[in-house]
């Protein structure tokens, strides 16, 4: 199907901007990558009406499914490499029948090798276009990981069991050999975690096996148990494929390497760890497709998403985000990037590390042992002619001053700190030597988050919240605005959501996680309590005053709406 045809449909339906459009075409022409191939990398359209646009254009009936539901006996009925090559899966099969899905239906050359496929079965056809989500989730049930890995286990020649504690020979020569057992288990698992949507995977000696852990959502799980001797040859791979010193085991390393996984470009960023069992590795997967995300799909509500548009569109000023370590600051940075992304503006980063690769965005990675750190970057960035600048983080005084000058001088900076609430940056920027006659001029908006499980709602239970939660829920109700509080769907029964687990979730009751938030403003008010000194219980007040919904309120929001259990909202608000 020609893009453009597929592009003015999509445009047609409100579903992208002709500007999105347009940035679509000409990444496509670059990267020979097909238009559906990009919306559904960096999801800018739900990819189910992507197909459904294409579907009453070709008249060609579509079909939503479940990967899970395609089991490996349908796999075989078409390969793999015919599966990648001509975007086409098999979804069912009766006795004379075998249904497949496609992706692009009117590709002569797929329908001339699904021809051949029927002919040579002596089957009949059923054609459906299928999204390119559900294609490419299909895909990834070729290759399951724990097989991969047990056959590669399997085959690796001359395991020997030896003490943790090498003897030494005088004059042993020292030598590394990478057999393809071992090559196989690295690639199988950077795949399987990728497919997961894992963060991290961490390779961990222990004294009579070598464990590997995903962590998915926030949570560390358990994904193989090794043989404690494949331990270094495992290491010494990672370590090549980062360009790291495979002799020295003393001390940390820090690497990475790029790789296209499933068609995806992944970054792997590897940090090494001496224990006594030996190396540890920890390798933090950036996955561009699932890191730039919209406002919407992180989680803001619709005035708190307007609050933030308002002070983006300020012509200087700075916008912070703040919160602990893993929440989700640097994504948030990364979708308000991608609003302020525009041909006539200069947009330059400093990053550590930079994690997504942005067109029409020039991005640096601080490299502080070698002088080039946060405060460094920023008096250089300043000589580019910048009119928008991001700053990973502000970790010190100079940074700190510098960023606020910035901001004085006409230029939008975005950067992040780490606080405990919105009514604690101020102080902080205070604690950095910062001038407070300067804090409400420089600082146009706060944003406060943490991340929580969303609930799976395919198997998401109703219940009435216990007294206590519901004593706690109405108090906070209470507080909210008017227009918002309006808008709350049980006024005093309130019913909560519980995870129950089912396939869909892989019986974890969850899948993925949302933002919870709370957003300060700078107005005239603040402005008189900073300049008259400042103290967090004042600046609490304000928000109050303000009609500001605070964290813990944001997530009993989300909660009686059934996106997230009341349980982790209260423990992870606790202490606001």
């Amino acid at each position: 199907m020609d893009s453009q045809i597929l592009l003015k449909a999509l445009t047609d339906k409100n579903l992208i901007t002709q500007e999105v459009s347009e940035k679509i075409l000409r990444e496509s022409f670059l990267s020979q990558k097909s238009v559906e191939e990009i919306i559904f990398n960096k999801r800018l359209v739900d990819d189910s009406e992507v197909a459904k646009a294409k579907s009453q254009v070709l008249k060609v009936p579509f079909k939503q499914f479940k990967a899970e539901t395609i089991g490996k006996d349908i796999l075989q009925y078409i390969s793999e490499e015919t599966a990648r090559t001509y975007k086409v899966v098999p979804l069912s099969k009766t006795n004379d029948m075998l249904v497949v899905g496609m992706v692009n239906p009117d590709d002569q050359k797929a329908q001339d090798a699904l021809k051949f496929t029927a002919k040579q079965l002596q089957i009949n056809l059923g054609i459906f276009l299928i999204s390119y989500g559900d294609y490419d989730a299909i895909l990834k049930k070729y290759s399951p990981f724990k097989d991969e890995v047990d056959q590669a286990v399997k085959s690796v020649k001359n395991i020997k069991s030896a003490p943790r504690e090498k003897i030494v020979q005088l004059e042993e020569k020292v030598s590394v050999t990478e057999d393809a057992p071992i090559i196989k288990i690295v690639a199988s698992t950077l795949k399987e975690a990728v497919s997961q949507g894992a963060s991290d995977i961490h390779f961990e000696p222990e004294k009579l096996f070598f464990r590997i852990r995903f962590r998915i959502d926030g949570d560390l799980q358990e994904v193989a148990e090794l043989p404690a001797e494949l331990q270094q040859p495992i290491i010494s791979r990672i370590k090549v494929m980062a360009n790291l010193k495979i002799d020295e085991t003393r001390i940390p390393q820090d690497g990475r390497f790029k790789s296209t996984v499933f068609g995806r470009d992944i970054d792997f960023r590897v940090a090494t760890f001496p224990t006594p069992m030996g190396e540890k590795v920890a390798i933090r997967v950036l996955d561009s497709s699932v890191g730039l995300r919209s406002l919407d799909d992180l989680g803001f509500s619709p005035e708190n998403s307007s609050l933030i548009k308002e002070a983006i569109e300020k012509p200087y000023g700075m916008v912070l985000v703040t919160g602990p370590t893993g929440s989700g600051k640097s994504t948030t940075l990364y979708a308000l990037l991608q609003i302020l992304n525009k041909i006539g503006v200069n947009i330059v980063s400093l990053e550590d590390p930079v994690e997504y690769y942005m067109d029409g965005i020039n991005q640096s990675q601080v490299k502080p042992e070698i002088g080039y750190d946060f405060a460094a970057g920023l008096r250089q960035i300043l000589r580019q002619d910048p009119d928008i600048i991001m700053v990973g983080e502000i970790r010190d005084n100079e940074t700190a001053s510098l960023a606020v000058h910035a901001a004085l001088t006409g230029h939008i900076v975005l950067s992040t700190l780490h606080t405990n609430n919105a009514a604690g940056v101020i102080p902080r920027l205070q604690d950095m030597k910062v001038d407070s006659f300067l804090i409400p001029s420089a600082l146009n908006l706060v944003v406060s988050q943490r991340l929580v499980s969303r609930l799976c709602d395919k198997c998401k239970q109703a219940e009435p919240a216990s007294a206590p939660v519901a004593e706690i829920i109405k108090k906070e109700i209470d507080k909210l605005p008017e227009t918002i509080k309006a808008t709350v769907k049980f006024k005093d029964n309130f019913m909560v959501y519980k995870p129950v687990g089912c396939p869909a979730c892989k019986g974890k009751g969850v899948v993925g996680r949302i933002g919870i938030f709370e957003i300060l403003r700078m107005t005239k008010e603040l402005e008189k309590i900073i300049n008259s000194g400042s103290t967090e219980d004042k600046i609490m007040a304000e928000e109050q005053r303000q009609g500001m919904v605070t964290l813990r309120q944001d997530g009993i929001l989300k909660a009686l709406n059934g996106i997230v259990g009341i349980d982790e909202i209260l423990r992870e608000t606790s202490e606001e």
